[in-house]
């Protein structure tokens, strides 16, 4: 894509890709994405105050003082034509209004996983499988959670045998790097085998 000017040498644009992050309440999602971006994220973190009390459910995060109200913002630049732009969705079924118009444009999504509260996927599981977006699951190594086998996740979650499934630290850049690629990957993978179709 070029922009269109007087000049023949008309400036390059970079090549934007768009990858949503995804999973339940104090999964880590504002964490990875602060994680890995190269430039200071956008976050929309609000204190949690008492109005929260019955409706947030801090059951396995007792300590989780703030909450993501739109969504969480970084940029990744690959290469002078390639950016990758994460937007990290908030995780209360309250804020899920603007995952349409976060989701628009997605290449695909990262759902990451507590296992103190695995069930906290399914909607974002359900969410992307209804949307045809490529996803992965990526199981975040919290401290003191019980560690299941990747294959245990993936029949909890009742996932399909080709959603990739791994383990991730949101805390550490090259896990999250990892986890990136992975999706890209996995994405471009499901693209070429639907235009074959």
């Amino acid at each position: 894509m070029t922009v269109q000017g007087d000049s023949a040498d008309a400036a390059t644009l970079p090549t934007a890709i768009k990858i949503l992050i995804a999973g339940g309440f104090g999964a880590g999602k504002t964490t990875l994405v602060g994680a890995v971006s190269e430039t200071r994220p956008l976050r929309t973190e609000e204190v949690l105050t008492e109005s929260g009390v019955g409706i947030d459910d801090l059951e396995g995060v007792e300590t989780k003082r703030t909450t993501t109200v739109a969504m969480d913002f970084g940029r990744i630049t690959i290469s002078d034509d390639l950016v990758l732009y994460l937007f990290g969705t908030p995780g209360q079924d309250r804020f899920w209004f603007v995952w349409d118009e976060l989701a628009l444009g997605a290449i695909g999504a990262v759902v990451l996983a507590d296992t103190r509260r695995l069930a906290d996927c399914f909607p974002s599981i359900d969410y992307f499988e209804g949307r045809g977006t490529p996803f992965l699951v990526a199981v975040n190594c919290f401290e003191g959670a019980r560690r299941y086998r990747l294959d245990e996740v993936q029949a909890a979650l009742n996932l399909d045998p080709e959603v990739p499934v791994l383990l991730c630290d949101a805390r550490q850049r090259e896990s999250v790097k990892e986890v990136l690629i992975m999706l890209v990957e996995h994405a471009m993978k499901i693209r070429a085998t639907r235009r074959a179709d």
